[in-house]
């Protein structure tokens, strides 16, 4: 068996399809009815199990999208947990259909059947071909696209946010191929605040859409970082706040959460 070297930092800056240098098959996404049911039962018990509430704020933002336009959420990276939120989020907050890419999807090959997608990292016409199809994807007003705008996990609350370019690639392809898009920034954080359990807490920021795209990528991913949503969390005073007073509560507690 091949031995993987541990890195030498927390947060390693090597993508996991170039660190175990493996082939991924790419699979399409797809909405099958019957694994829906599944991934409904399965990550409801997951969610249930490990977390005391999931809170979120920031919904009636949502208002303002082009409706006829398919959704593009770039949103922090920092933990396992983030790819089932997302679905729990889409599916039961925003009713519509998720599309997200998935590194190392050969372990989880099942998911291509609740919108999920391949990204192999090994090279870049791999990760391009993987752009390329995302692109497609963005069709109907329905889809959301939960996207880890930074392309890898990165530490929680982390200040030093860089976002890659494949966020403004999307967002012009999708204009080419659809007409418009829309963008939304969302913060996720998991924090242990009442119970021996953690909660997450969301929030979604103001909604962009864009009909036309002439800038430079780069410098237009710079401009992202500063709609990006800081849940504020360093005293009492503003986690009273956010508990108690901002944020909606999705059936108050999870356990209550219809799933």
């Amino acid at each position: 068996m091949k031995t993987i070297e541990t890195p030498k930092h927390l947060y390693c800056e090597t993508p996991p399809t170039v660190l175990r240098n493996r082939k991924e098959k790419f699979r399409t996404a797809k909405d099958v009815p019957f694994w829906h049911v599944i991934a409904k039962y399965v990550f409801g018990k997951m969610v249930k199990a490990r977390f005391h509430s999931l809170m979120y704020k920031g919904v009636e933002n949502l208002e303002a999208r082009d409706k006829s336009k398919a959704t593009i959420f770039y949103v922090n990276h920092s933990n396992w947990w983030d790819g089932i939120i997302g679905y729990t989020m889409v599916r039961h907050v925003f009713k519509g259909r998720l599309r997200l890419m998935i590194e190392e999807m050969n372990r989880f090959p099942l998911f291509q059947y609740i919108g999920c997608f391949p990204i192999n990292k090994k090279t870049a016409q791999d990760a391009m071909k993987s752009l390329k199809y995302a692109a497609t994807t963005l069709d109907k007003g329905d889809i959301y696209f939960w996207l880890f705008a930074e392309g890898i996990i990165r530490p929680p609350r982390n200040k030093n946010k860089k976002f890659q370019t494949g966020i403004a690639y999307l967002i012009e392809n999708a204009i080419k191929q659809y007409g418009g898009i829309n963008i939304a920034p969302i913060s996720v954080d998991y924090s242990f605040l009442r119970q021996d359990k953690p909660e997450v807490i969301i929030e979604i920021g103001q909604v962009q859409t864009f009909y036309e795209f002439n800038e430079n990528r780069k410098e237009f991913c710079e401009k992202l970082l500063v709609n990006v949503p800081i849940l504020k969390l360093e005293n009492d005073d503003e986690l009273k706040e956010i508990v108690e007073t901002d944020l909606e509560v999705l059936e108050k507690e999870i356990g209550d959460f219809e799933l």
